[in-house]
């Protein structure tokens, strides 16, 4: 039986270049075993390159472009073209999680693991994803939305802070991997933090901290009514005060993974219903992991949506399926065969109204 060609694209324009090329990694071991698996490192300056390992940028690279065709979706400067079946991106953050990328898919016409444009773009809004979360019942955490060039009294945004209660979180509106978020434990830090988070985006929300919060985690794989969720896991920092990138990527010993999380089954049931509620309302499909706060009361919050989450193995999202009874190539085969059922069930719709 002939090879499915599968197209993994990783590096990307984001901050978070260097967390896609390490999801990308373990990805590709995995598929190449049963795929025949064309490997696209896309440069911070948003150039293409064919790899024959997945990596930073190598000499022997070959620089290669989607063309629209019916023939071909991928073009190398030397004149080769591909045809592949399906676009794996292992993209996150901005220019590959937030739709811009899906939608060059669409264009494409080609079918692509993961969400849809829409679902992928609100996503990547933490606001609009609280908003649409509270407005079906899931708790948030109360916050602030700042504007960067908006004529903020600095008074006047202490005073809206203090309300909130110390300890706060200020982060960028859109990033993932805890980019720019900064713990705020006084009105000293506050200003500090602002800024640092202005330096990644011109949206950022200041956010309630949720006192002694335990970070939950829940798997989502599927889409619509047959949407299913691992069972949850926690995350409990260890040389920091709050689940930073140091601790993600940095500190070998920086957390302490707990799979599965240890709270009352009452609690992970509503979590993952929640998980399910939220994954439904921004019409997901394929993946996506889902976060909460839990505080010493036992009140939990939902935190944000990932739609493209982290993927090497060490990552929550493999684990978590891990610890629910699926083998990771298991849920990397479920999402191909996703997008190619997808993309045959768009094609039968009629374009004609």
């Amino acid at each position: 039986m002939k090879k499915l060609k599968i197209a993994l694209l990783y590096g990307g324009k984001s901050s978070e270049h260097d967390v896609s090329i390490h999801s990308a990694f373990d990805v590709g071991e995995i598929l190449q075993k049963k795929y025949e698996v064309y490997k696209i490192f896309i440069s911070k300056e948003g150039r293409w390159f064919l790899q024959e390992n997945i990596g930073p940028a190598a000499t022997s690279d070959r620089e290669i472009s989607p063309v629209i065709s019916p023939d071909t979706n991928l073009y190398t400067k030397d004149g080769k073209s591909f045809k592949v079946d399906v676009f794996f991106p292992v993209l996150h953050g901005a220019m590959g999680e937030d739709g811009t990328m899906q939608g060059l898919f669409e264009i494409l016409n080609t079918p692509y693991v993961g969400s849809s444009v829409l679902t992928s773009a609100i996503g990547m809004d933490k606001e609009l994803c609280k908003l649409l979360a509270s407005f079906y019942g899931v708790p948030i955490v109360p916050y602030i939305k700042l504007e960067k060039g908006a004529n903020y009294i600095l008074e006047d945004l202490k005073k809206a802070v203090l309300a909130l209660g110390y300890p706060l979180f200020v982060k960028p509106m859109s990033l993932g991997s805890s980019i720019g978020v900064t713990r705020v434990e006084n009105e000293a830090e506050l200003e500090p933090a602002i800024k640092k988070a202005f330096e990644y985006e011109g949206n950022i929300l200041v956010e309630k901290g949720i006192d002694e919060a335990r970070e939950f985690f829940c798997a989502v794989v599927g889409s619509g009514a047959k949407a299913h969720t691992s069972l949850c896991g926690e995350l409990a920092t260890v040389n920091s005060k709050f689940f930073d990138y140091k601790a993600k990527y940095e500190d070998p010993h920086g957390c302490d993974m707990k799979i599965p999380a240890q709270i009352p089954s009452q609690a992970q049931d509503k979590m993952r219903q929640y998980s399910l509620d939220i994954f439904k309302v921004l019409r997901g499909e394929g993946m996506a992991r889902v976060d909460f706060l839990y505080g010493k009361d036992g009140k939990f919050y939902f935190s944000e949506i990932n739609t493209i989450p982290g993927l090497s193995a060490s990552s929550l999202f493999p684990q978590l399926w891990q610890a629910s009874g699926k083998e990771y190539p298991q849920v990397l085969d479920l999402l191909i065969d996703m997008a190619i059922k997808r993309h045959s069930e768009r094609k039968a719709y009629s374009l004609e109204r």
